[in-house]
């Protein structure tokens, strides 16, 4: 039998053990779908023990995917949009072994995996959300946490949640799970639509312009607009995270402008070496301020004045797509001492020359009081930053707004990954 290759890291395995022989015959035959029990409310709810009704009146397709994974109620929610279309039950990992929360993606999925940690134990519909171990796949699914970190489904679900996913959709695990809602914010990407104008042009223009005779034969070119993008960006969705500045961040940004007004402050690395403290004073001398060597806030305030920029900036966004980085900037954070909280954005779908952008939110740090509102409030989009990420903004984009670190987890191949838990 021949087992997955592996990406990297080590992925969990549990106790469950699977005959592939059957489960290959039950895909071959098809999986029922069972029916689903209402709540007065007229939620879905799982049937005790097995998964839940597709609902046949879901949201568009072209709405992104999002999976919310509730620990407390053992429960995973499949949504459409801001529409749920499936429940099923779920064992997390027991004692000594949780599950962590935050917000993830998944990263690799494979029919038939094995865990190189745990006797081979069978993980088939093994759906990666990190390198470090941890999965959503089929496997013995009690009434209970019995995993050893990974999420486990059931036998009809877990084939089925296979089916309907794509490597990048969102995972969020809570400890009592949370639905998406709309919203609306100001601070909110809108898809990029630039304005074309022609220029109304009359005969006797085009007769005494040699370039234009001939090329247009009609007396008059109304102005018009057109409403499209003026290139052609990848479709992969954007992963966009802003968090607080870092302190080597804040450094970097310093010896980049450094270097760009002319000052040999050594590689733009986030390390205060001699070199860069030579150029900062070097710059401190010719701007007549006390040559000091310290990067305080008046020092940056003029550094960046003489570079005609906004700043010091105490805030940065870090952008990847297709789990590579691709770009990555300054913004500023109102009262950026304060707490933020961690709440996913996810743009709605949209096509181009749509006017507006509706977006849906979570917010995944449930020790947090922070209403997702109130955090975009504290965010400001430089203009070419903003300009930057709406010309390149897909359905299914993402923004993460989170003063929690994430530099841990997302490495190489992953989108970030910020941990609450």
């Amino acid at each position: 039998m021949v087992r997955a290759r592996k990406m990297g890291g080590h992925l969990n395995g549990d106790a469950g053990w699977f005959l592939i022989g059957a489960l290959a015959a039950a895909a071959a035959l098809g999986v029922l779908v069972t029916p689903a029990k209402a709540s007065e409310n007229g939620k879905l709810q799982p049937v005790a023990g097995e998964s839940a009704e597709v609902l046949e009146d879901a949201a568009p397709l072209e709405d992104p995917l999002q999976l919310v994974v509730s620990l407390g109620e053992q429960r995973i929610d499949v949504y459409r949009g801001t529409t749920l279309v499936e429940s099923s039950k779920i064992s997390s990992g027991k004692s000594g072994y949780s599950t962590p929360t935050g917000i993830f993606s998944i990263l690799e999925k494979r029919r038939r995996h094995f865990s190189n940690l745990y006797d081979d134990a069978p993980m088939p519909y093994m759906q990666r959300i990190t390198w470090s171990g941890v999965a959503l796949h089929q496997g013995y699914v009690p009434n209970y946490p019995a995993s050893h970190g990974c999420i486990r489904l059931p036998g009809d679900f877990a084939p089925r949640l296979f089916g309907m996913t794509e490597r990048g959709a969102h995972v969020l695990v809570m400890r009592d799970g949370a639905a998406p809602k709309e919203i609306v914010h100001g601070s909110l990407l809108q898809s990029f639509v630039p304005e074309a104008t022609v220029a109304s042009l009359d005969a006797n223009t085009i007769g005494n312009d040699p370039a234009l005779r001939g090329a247009i034969e009609s007396d008059a070119v109304e102005t018009s607009a057109l409403p499209r993008k003026t290139v052609k960006y990848s479709g992969k969705p954007l992963r966009i995270l802003v968090t607080r500045a870092s302190e080597r961040a804040r450094i970097r940004d310093m010896q980049r402008i450094l270097h760009r007004l002319g000052y040999a402050s050594g590689p733009v690395d986030g390390v205060f070496g001699r070199k860069t403290r030579a150029a900062l004073e070097t710059f401190q001398e010719g701007a007549r301020l006390p040559v000091t060597g310290v990067a305080s806030d008046l020092v940056l305030k003029r550094l960046y004045a003489a570079a005609g920029e906004d700043g010091p900036a105490n805030g940065r966004v870090y952008v990847r797509q297709n789990f590579r980085e691709i770009h990555s900037a300054p913004v500023r954070l109102k009262a950026p001492d304060e707490a933020i909280g961690t709440h996913i954005f996810t743009a709605l779908n949209f096509e181009d020359g749509d006017r507006e952008t509706r977006w849906m939110v979570v917010s995944a740090d449930e020790r947090s009081d922070i209403l997702p509102e109130e955090a975009l409030d504290r965010v400001e989009w430089p203009e070419k930053v903003r300009a930057y990420l709406e010309e390149r903004l897909t359905p299914g984009s993402s923004l993460i707004v989170t003063d929690r670190g994430f530099q841990r987890h997302s490495g190489l191949g992953t989108d970030f990954i910020v941990t609450t838990r």
